[in-house]
């Protein structure tokens, strides 16, 4: 098996390329990172990702991090799939929505992760109701788009799914436990349930330590 993916399945950045992966029904081979005892910080994975940060693919010697662009390698290997478009409108078309997520959704919807649950995963006190602010402030700034999108199409960019919308849909498993202020929207949570429902969604959600889930 010449694909190695070395991810923490709890986390949403994780969680994301592992669902992608499954999706794309690859041969892979799974290198769990345990965020929590700090494997992310240790010299040979720090030989991977000097970042110290998961996830990281490994493929005959070549490594690639940052979970967005792992997802497009991914794709790029099933273009059959669709979940990376080959014209070049509908290519940039996701590719401006995985980068909408890492510049404004996924920090946005990890304030909440983070207060709400890794803190009382790793016992670190009570919410900080500042941060919470924040967050909602963010959120209702950036949420209306996602909705926007969602009201006009089933999925992100279309009628099928890509792989913007597994980068896009990664925080939404911790929707409840992480208090994220969904109740004014509808698609955003119709299209989660669509996500969701997929087979590979649920298979990677069985990689969830229960601890955390």
């Amino acid at each position: 098996m010449n694909l190695k993916i070395h991810a923490f399945p709890n986390s949403p950045r994780g969680f994301k390329v592992l669902a992608a992966a499954n999706y794309l029904e690859l041969d892979y081979e799974f290198q769990f990172v345990d965020l929590g005892k700090g494997d992310q910080k240790k010299p040979e994975f720090l030989a991977l990702n000097p970042n110290g940060r998961m996830p990281v693919l490994e493929e005959e010697g070549f490594v690639l991090w940052e979970p967005n662009a792992i997802l497009q390698y991914l794709a790029s290997k099933k273009p059959e799939t669709g979940m990376l478009p080959g014209n070049a409108r509908g290519h940039a078309d996701v590719t401006r929505w995985m980068f909408w997520d890492a510049s404004h959704w996924d920090p946005t919807c990890a304030i909440f992760i983070f207060e709400h649950v890794v803190k009382a995963f790793l016992k670190m006190g009570a919410p900080d109701a500042a941060e919470v602010t924040k967050g909602e402030q963010r959120f209702h700034q950036f949420a209306p788009v996602l909705e926007s999108q969602l009201k006009a199409h089933k999925f992100v960019s279309g009628d099928q799914p890509t792989v913007a919308d597994f980068s896009l849909a990664s925080p939404l498993y911790y929707a409840e436990q992480a208090k994220l202020p969904l109740t004014p929207y509808a698609a955003i949570p119709r299209w989660y349930k669509d996500m969701s429902s997929l087979p590979a969604w649920k298979e990677t959600l069985g990689l969830i330590l229960p601890a955390a889930a």
